[in-house]
């Protein structure tokens, strides 16, 4: 008999989370949380193949298998380059 998996489903904006649970059938995918979660329908920004997925802040493919208790992770595309934000730090406190 196979049992239950329960799993997080997590997206970030910057000012909240939208952090759901969702109980699903074993061999489910990463796809199945998602779908399963109803985040697209309240985040339609992120569209219905979210482009940029992880579990635990490891990059997986949207067929990963899941596992009880994985959090999976929906990631936003960065508006800033992070070598222009540390260039333009280091450049500030060199004046000082």
């Amino acid at each position: 008999m196979s049992s239950p998996l329960t799993v997080e489903v997590v997206y970030a904006l910057p000012l909240q989370q939208d952090c759901t649970t969702v109980t699903l059938p074993e061999g489910a995918r990463v796809r199945d949380a998602i779908e399963r979660s109803g985040v697209v329908e309240r985040h339609p920004e992120i569209g219905h193949e979210a482009r940029s997925v992880g579990v635990w802040n490891r990059k997986v493919a949207l067929d990963q298998p899941l596992r009880d208790g994985d959090r999976v992770e929906i990631y936003r595309p960065l508006t800033v380059d992070p070598k222009d934000v540390r260039r333009r730090r280091a450049q500030g406190s060199g004046k000082r």
